[in-house]
């Protein structure tokens, strides 16, 4: 009973107060945007590597101010933590990953790309390998007919997390660079073809 109400509990304070830390880091940091002045009027799905996940709610919100996308997120209680902190930036959240409800959530991303919205992937999440392309945003993509638009997010000075992602959370009072890509079509592409793309194009401002 004590451990229900202490993930309660969690479930509401640390969201609330993670999003207004998020919030600090990106006020206090200096922006950089490579990326395009602004993307066709289509919906998308937007892509970054696990570890580079905290700051993406601006690299969408650049784009779509009134946000209109679902970001998939693994059902375990951690996920449940970054689900309820993006919900505080609008964002909604299809739960399942590649290792739990994995094809619920490959089959409701299609279904809501399809209804219009944008979808948001860790392409590696949500335990990896780290770095390494899954399947599920190339089959998405191609079923719903939809591109993709990929997001590095690189902080000059940060703290990085002994986590299989090697989480990265800058630092305040630095700089926060924001490299976003053009659509990319895959829809004429083989599987893998398609997925060394969007690793390569993921890992060209990695040092």
């Amino acid at each position: 009973m004590l451990k229900r109400a202490s993930r309660f509990l969690g479930l509401i304070l640390i969201p609330f107060i993670g999003s207004l830390f998020i919030r600090l880091l990106y006020l206090t940091n200096k922006k950089e945007f490579v990326a395009p002045e602004s993307l066709p009027e289509e919906n998308f799905i937007m892509a970054c590597w696990h570890g580079e996940l905290l700051m993406i709610p601006y690299a969408y919100k650049k784009y779509k101010k009134n946000p209109n996308v679902k970001i998939i997120i693994s059902d375990h209680f951690d996920g449940s933590l970054i689900a309820k902190t993006l919900s505080h930036f609008g964002f909604g959240s299809i739960r399942g990953s590649s290792t739990r409800n994995g094809a619920r959530a490959l089959i409701r991303g299609i279904k809501e790309l399809k209804n219009g919205y944008d979808l948001g992937i860790t392409p590696d999440g949500p335990k990896g390998p780290r770095h390494e392309v899954a399947d599920g945003i190339v089959v998405m993509a191609q079923k719903a007919g939809v591109k993709i638009v990929l997001v590095e997010i690189k902080a000059s000075s940060y703290w990085q997390l002994n986590s299989w992602d090697k989480f990265v959370i800058p630092k305040p009072f630095g700089l926060i660079s924001y490299y976003i890509s053009d659509m990319i079509d895959v829809s004429e592409m083989e599987l893998d073809e398609a997925k060394q793309l969007i690793q390569e194009g993921l890992l060209k401002n990695e040092k």
